[in-house]
């Protein structure tokens, strides 16, 4: 079963124009994927790793990422790759 992490961090426009997108795809491909969203601020690793490249979508049982900027149509090919 696919299940997606979503970094950002909140006050992030991009962050939220990557979540909306993500919701729209998931919906859009009528997809049960739950979808956790990470605020890497929490977390100083994190923040290491994706603070200058967030918001980041990730599979964390492939380790795939795809990171901004990416459209609906970007987002699309990386769900179906995952599929």
């Amino acid at each position: 079963m696919i299940r997606l992490i979503l970094y950002g961090t909140y006050g992030c426009h991009l962050c939220e124009d990557a979540e909306i997108l993500l919701s729209e795809a998931v919906r859009t491909r009528h997809l049960q994927i739950p979808v956790e969203i990470v605020d890497i601020a929490e977390n100083r690793e994190l923040e290491d790793r994706y603070g200058v490249r967030i918001p980041v979508v990730l599979d964390p049982v492939s380790g795939v990422e795809l990171g901004w900027p990416f459209d609906a149509e970007r987002l699309s090919e990386f769900l179906q790759d995952l599929s």
